[in-house]
């Protein structure tokens, strides 16, 4: 057997998982309205179709008060069933268990009625919340198991309880957010009886055929967290009082160590999974940065845990498990854990989907059906719109031939994935390669094509993917040679001195800018030495797993420039941005906004900030001064009356945005 740990039954005692890959709860806007049920029911369907042994929903509100949001989802009425029997329906039709994460947002709710266990802000939104009277305490309780008997009535097969990640359970345990002297609170004890009785009361209310997961947070990573001996007699507890299955829960949202994004090590948290393993006799799932068969197996293997949990993984190829069983797991689409389309999204009030698979959250919308006439069509430029156009067109049956002047495929990708914390990206290129030659799209590296020679081979569409070039900034000694492109720095490996300015902080200029400080390997190929750069104690001996970071020091002395005014990094990704920003904090690296660029010399950098004249005594400056489309030979042959389409960053050249180059490339194959 492929990976046999990680398809090892799994035996609860009124039921059998197939395998040991649960689908993690992930929000994905879909949620919210009851005319949007229909296409999560087919979210849904695809993954239990795609061999996941069990599933779990985005967290739906077990009250008004518990709403992530005004009108979230919420499962609190006899006549919301319906909707959720839509998911349930069908995810048993191919065969899937599902369980409904039971959410309360606390003080995390964004909107006025938000309630948690003392009348304290939450850092990340704008609302203070009600404290809780302990009566208030009680209808909570009351609403929880009220939500999981509904919950079995809609047809699922249990459910989680959400008890990490900084929510209304997690404020109770901590702390940091519990200043409660009753019954809820004042010591430990007190502090953890409100999931005990939650977990106890629901038992009591769905029976002892029904699964119960608690999610427990395992390393809080805030001020005033949790001790592990508290977290130790909290998962005995709420194994005393019914619970089927523990899930590993990572961080508060307002912590400020990263714990999903693509630095992460992979597995970077199965540490502290594996310390609970014997402290109790029910099942316990790993999570965060797990998305390979390879890592999950390995997890398995090791004693580490006894489930795996993924989310992302399974937004990004929802044939996931059924290509790993087959031992095809060069086919799967890894999560690159970039957030782009996923959480940004969701944290923007927008449907959630994946920057590598476009179609998620999308399956009723966004096919590849097969095509009436198969068409010739060429396909110009192998970077990620060419290659996400090339494969659907291919998917669908038209005769595609995909032209790049460069040796392999991948154009942008193959500078990204050398920038530290974004090496998954060679697990894109890896899976574009089999998906090209399995939608037989034929291939030719090292041709430049022309417009005479497009037009001389008949073909009856034209998709022009040819991207984009590096934007010229003039200065005095603009042309000196130790003035570099960022191409010169990651395709030509130019070598640089060891002081460097960077003009543009925008994406590129801050992934250049990690490029040039870290040391390699990058401690993204090493846990224990990630966590020592972020602080977090792998002995757990200091509350909450925080002790002091200790950052290596930069491989170079770098300043990084921006012309106009304000925070640099500001039009980063929401959930990622910061993630960058503290990387470069960490590693020293000079930030400077409202620059203006006066002359390069044997000196250095001639600058002003804010008007007043600065020398950088610096070897070379890099150039990431954004991008222009290359639209040359789109405009050829559009003048030559051909049909012509431009996608990625020949259309627009913005930040070399990989989420909508993949995109447009997908929606275009699907409507060709």
């Amino acid at each position: 057997m492929n990976y046999p740990h990680l398809f090892t039954p799994l035996d609860l005692g009124h039921v059998v998982l197939p395998n040991r890959i649960l689908m993690g709860s992930m929000h994905t806007g879909l949620e919210d309205k009851a005319r949007d049920y229909d296409k999560l029911a087919a979210y849904f369907a695809e993954r239990a179709r795609g061999g996941v042994g069990l599933m779990v929903t985005g967290g739906i509100a077990p009250s008004i008060a518990g709403w992530l949001k005004p009108f979230g989802g919420r499962l609190t009425l006899p006549w919301h069933k319906p909707r959720h029997r839509k998911l349930t329906t069908a995810v048993h039709a191919e065969g899937g268990r599902i369980c409904l994460q039971i959410l309360h947002a606390g003080r995390y709710g964004y909107h006025p009625l938000s309630v948690a266990p003392s009348k304290l802000k939450s850092p990340i939104t704008p609302f203070t919340p009600h404290a809780l009277s302990s009566r208030g305490v009680e209808h909570t309780i009351d609403d929880f198991v009220r939500c999981a008997r509904l919950a079995r009535e809609a047809g699922y097969d249990g459910v989680e309880v959400m008890g990490s990640e900084g929510y209304l359970i997690n404020q109770f345990i901590a702390e940091r957010t519990n200043h409660r002297n009753d019954a809820w609170g004042g010591d430990a004890e007190r502090r953890m009886r409100l999931p005990i009785e939650i977990v106890r009361r629901t038992r009591e209310a769905v029976g002892r055929d029904f699964i119960i997961i608690y999610r427990l947070s395992m390393l809080d990573l805030v001020e005033g967290g949790q001790q592990w001996d508290e977290i130790v007699t909290l998962a005995k507890a709420i194994e005393a009082a019914g619970a089927s299955i523990i899930n590993t829960g990572i961080g508060w949202h307002e912590a400020r160590v990263p714990t999903i994004v693509t630095s992460v090590p992979r597995a970077g948290f199965s540490w502290v999974t594996r310390k609970l393993k014997g402290e109790v006799s029910i099942p316990l799932v790993a999570t965060n940065r797990i998305n390979m068969p390879e890592v999950a197996e390995g997890v398995l293997a090791a004693g580490e845990a006894d489930m795996v949990s993924m989310a992302r993984p399974l937004l990004a190829d929802p044939a996931w498990a059924n290509k790993a069983k087959a031992g095809h797991s060069e086919r799967i689409n890894t999560c690159i854990a970039c957030n782009q389309a996923c959480l940004d999204h969701v944290f923007q009030n927008k449907r959630a989907s994946c920057l590598v698979n476009p179609r998620a959250c999308y399956e009723t919308e966004l096919r590849a059906e097969p095509v009436a006439t198969r068409k010739r069509i060429a396909v110009i430029g192998a970077g990620p719109a060419g290659m996400a156009c090339a494969s659907t067109l291919g998917e669908r049956g038209h005769a595609v031939t995909l032209i790049d002047q460069a040796d392999e495929i991948g154009g942008q990708f193959n500078y990204a994935k050398q920038i530290p914390g974004k090496e998954e990206f060679h697990e894109t290129l890896r899976y574009f390669r089999h998906q090209l030659a399995d939608t037989g799209v034929d291939v030719q590296l090292g041709t430049t094509a022309t417009a005479t020679s497009l037009r001389d081979a008949g073909y009856d569409e034209v998709v022009i993917a040819t991207g984009v070039t590096p934007r010229a900034v003039n200065f005095l000694g603009h042309d000196d040679p130790r003035v570099l492109s960022y191409l010169d720095v990651l395709a030509r490996h130019h070598p640089v001195g060891a002081k460097v300015a960077i003009i543009g902080a925008g994406g590129i200029g801050f992934d250049v800018a990690e490029f040039l400080v870290e040391h390699l390997p990058s401690p993204t190929t090493d846990t224990v030495r990630w966590t020592r750069e972020w602080g977090v104690d792998m002995s757990l001996q200091n509350r909450a797993g925080l002790q002091k970071p200790r950052p290596e020091a930069p491989a170079r002395q770098v300043w990084l420039l921006q012309r106009s005014q304000g925070r640099l990094g500001a039009r980063l990704n929401k959930t990622t941005g910061w993630v960058h920003r503290a990387t470069l904090k960490a590693k020293q690296v000079t930030m400077l906004g409202n620059v203006g660029y006066q002359r390069f010399d044997d000196d250095g950098l001639h600058i002003t900030v804010d008007g007043a004249p600065h020398l950088l005594p610096v070897d070379h400056v890099v150039i990431c001064a954004g991008q222009e489309p290359n639209r040359a030979l789109a405009d050829a042959l559009i003048a030559a009356g051909l049909r012509v389409h431009v996608i990625g960053g020949a259309d627009v050249a913005a930040e070399l945005d990989a989420k909508r180059a993949i995109a447009q490339g997908t929606r275009l194959g699907c409507r060709l």
